[in-house]
């Protein structure tokens, strides 16, 4: 299966002599599911000045232009002293062509007449350039995350310092103070085991072999430390991986015993339970779960995390009540613990969400202790503020390996399994197995095309509106069609989980359907009861191949008696581009019965006005790319007013969308629009009841 796009727009230069070629590949790319906002100069002068605008990620350029030497584009790109890969464009193979290209400078060599090719260069120097990008920020990071490490073990008051080697190479003033030096000096290059007393030494030096070997330092390790005047007194030491100046090396804690040892163990069990369910808590969690994520990237693949959260949980809450969910998880807490063995971290990860962790676990043994989790809770009754309740559990995981070894990785793909598992219905298990996930992500896939079909059979699908309101006053109701699906539970699954899975499997089509019928259903409905309402409907590129959609809806709006112009068809612009006899076939049949059309996504592509030569539309629905930051972006405000005032001289209404806040709303009253839509005016709902 071909790997998903990121959902980031591409902001490309497209460096050719005629538009329609510089057309042709941005079809091409977004054909093959990438996002993108070209530009296309028009002289050398305008390139340079987009360049120097410092918003473009990618240039395509043409070996074969005559407006454009290849060696001046490279030249420009250089002089704009920024991170902007050069990916020449040529159409059939020719080797000398090629080397001299990459000879000069351009970062990879794209053959227009081979889309996949084509597309698959541009999109690996994309994440070659994401990569770079977050390589520089991480380096910044790293740099003032460092800056601030080193201020705040200067001014920590525990006792700090860094060994490589055995010897000294940092230590704060709290550990200085400790063992009675003044200065740093006097210590740098000091052996560590000079700070042992004679009667731990031995001990000591073996522990210093073992850590030379590699073995993994001990959490704590308690001796009896010696000061610079040779007194000694009991210590803790707490160890750490830790890198100074790029450099592998101990970061070591000394603490002094100031209480007994049963104490101590109170003060530990304070310091890493949860206090509602006796687990370990959070912080213990994560200090658990980096060091099997370090070890991951040393090629240790034997390691899972699992996450578990009881299904219907906000459900369960209405019966016990929110006053009672302590004891609640308090039970949970009981029944997991006795679930696992010894080997194993569990601990209260979030509100209601408890995690696992186990080293030496193959992805077998993996699987199998988390069916056993999930056996442990399916039918466990919980009695808690005086009601009994039946509960099942959700459990999502991750086995931890050089594949996935960073922990915001790992994190995000056992919330994403866990929030899976809930969402198809529960009392589940998936486990995300970077080294062998083809046949977990074929039945993963399997159960939500079942679901979809389901869906489109039934009344698995319903329908939210989101309100389109007029500037002008214009009378009637206009709201925006969207589709969500029903959870098992009665929860409301978002369209980004199961639209993709259907475009994949061929089910668009038959989504599309399922939805142009509810809508004109819908219509009916408010017709009968008074209200002028108008509906605009998604269309996807899907219904426009497969053919006689247009019938579709022809005959449900006789049968229904609603009038055509009620019904308002919204086709993304680009689309339209690749697809454009069948949406003038679509437009030719429902044109007549009153039924209108709107491009969305409009002036994304590099002459959008050119579309409405082939296709009448009657709205424009400007790209939301626009509308975001509006009011501090005079660019999006300037490209949003041409817009509108090219729109209103071919005489067409234009909508802008995803509107966030006041100042945006301020902008578009003197921008001119004729529409808007978005959250800062009313989110989307399963009820049509805004006071227009």
């Amino acid at each position: 299966m071909a790997p998903k796009a990121k959902d980031t727009s591409i902001r490309l230069m497209v460096v050719e002599d005629q538009l329609d070629h510089a057309e042709h590949h941005i079809s091409l790319l977004r054909n093959g599911g990438l996002a993108v906002r070209p530009q296309r100069p028009a002289d050398m002068a305008e390139l340079k000045a987009q360049l120097a605008q410092g918003n473009i990620d990618i240039v395509l350029a043409s070996l074969d232009s005559k407006n454009f030497a290849f060696p001046d584009v490279l030249n420009a790109v250089i002089a704009c002293g920024k991170d902007v890969p050069v990916v020449a464009t040529m159409g059939p193979i020719d080797e000398t062509k090629m080397i001299a290209a990459r000879v000069a400078g351009a970062r990879a060599v794209a053959l227009r007449e081979k889309p996949e090719h084509f597309r698959l260069v541009v999109r690996e120097e994309f994440a070659s350039l994401e990569a770079r990008r977050g390589l520089r920020r991480a380096e910044a990071a790293l740099s003032e995350s460092e800056r601030r490490c080193d201020s705040l073990m200067a001014s920590s008051r525990d006792p700090i310092a860094y060994v490589a080697d055995g010897m000294h190479i940092r230590a704060n003033e709290a550990y200085l103070e400790m063992f009675g030096f003044e200065d740093f000096e006097e210590i740098e290059g000091l052996p560590l085991l000079d700070m042992v007393s004679d009667g731990d030494a031995d001990r000591f030096k073996a522990l210093l072999k073992s850590l030379a070997k590699g073995e993994p330092p001990p959490g704590k390790y308690e001796l009896r430390a010696r000061r610079a005047d040779g007194s000694d007194f009991d210590a803790t030491m707490e160890f750490a991986q830790a890198k100074y100046e790029g450099e592998d090396c101990l970061q070591i804690v000394f603490r002094q015993r100031m209480v007994d040892a049963d104490m101590q163990a109170e003060l530990d069990k304070l310091r890493y339970e949860d206090p509602a369910t006796g687990l370990s808590n959070r912080r213990y969690f994560m200090e658990q779960l980096e060091p099997m994520v370090k070890a991951a990237t040393e090629g240790s693949n034997d390691q899972v995390l699992l996450l578990i959260e009881p299904d219907h949980y906000s459900t369960l809450m209405q019966d016990i009540g929110i006053g009672h969910s302590d004891e609640f998880l308090a039970k949970l807490g009981a029944r997991l613990r006795e679930a696992v063995d010894g080997k194993v971290v569990a601990a209260r990860f979030s509100d209601h969400t408890f995690g696992v962790l186990k080293a030496d676990s193959p992805p077998e043994a993996s699987k199998a202790l988390a069916e056993s989790i999930r056996v442990a809770f399916q039918g466990f009754i919980v009695e808690a503020g005086g009601r009994s309740v039946n509960i099942t559990a959700s459990i999502g995981g991750v086995q931890i390996g050089e594949k996935i070894a960073s922990l915001q990785q790992v994190l995000g793909k056992a919330s994403q399994a866990v929030n899976s598992s809930a969402t198809l219905g529960g009392n589940r298990v998936e486990i995300f197995d970077p080294s062998a996930r083809d046949r977990a992500e074929i039945e993963r896939i399997a159960a939500w095309v079942a679901r979809i079909k389901e869906a489109i059979a039934g009344e698995g699908f319903v329908l939210h509106y989101q309100p389109v309101i007029s500037m002008n006053g214009q009378p009637g109701e206009t709201y925006e069609v969207l589709l969500r699906m029903k959870g098992p539970g009665g929860e409301i699954v978002p369209p980004a989980n199961f639209l993709p899975i259907a475009e994949e499997h061929a089910l668009l089509d038959d989504v599309d359907r399922w939805v142009v019928t509810r809508a004109i259903e819908v219509l009916a409905e408010r017709k009968k009861a008074g209200k002028q309402t108008t509906l605009l409907v998604k269309v996807s590129p899907a219904s426009l191949q497969e053919g006689k959609f247009e019938d579709l809806i022809s005959a449900q709006l006789k049968k229904h008696g609603v009038p055509g112009d009620r019904l308002i068809l919204e086709i993304p612009e680009t689309k339209v581009f690749t697809n454009l006899r069948a949406t003038q076939e679509l437009q030719r049949v429902v044109h007549p019965l009153g039924v209108r059309l709107a491009l969305e996504q409009f002036g994304t592509g590099l002459n959008s006005f050119q579309m409405l030569g082939h296709i009448e539309a009657d709205f424009l629905k400007i790209d939301r790319s626009f509308s975001a930051d509006l009011a501090k972006s005079p660019d999006n405000q300037k490209k949003m007013r041409e817009i509108t005032q090219e729109g209103h001289n071919l005489g067409k209404q234009v909508i802008a969308e995803f509107v966030q806040d006041a100042a945006s709303m301020s902008a578009l009253f003197s921008i001119g629009v004729d529409f808007v839509e978005g959250h800062f005016l009313a989110a989307a709902g399963p009820e049509m009841n805004y006071e227009f």
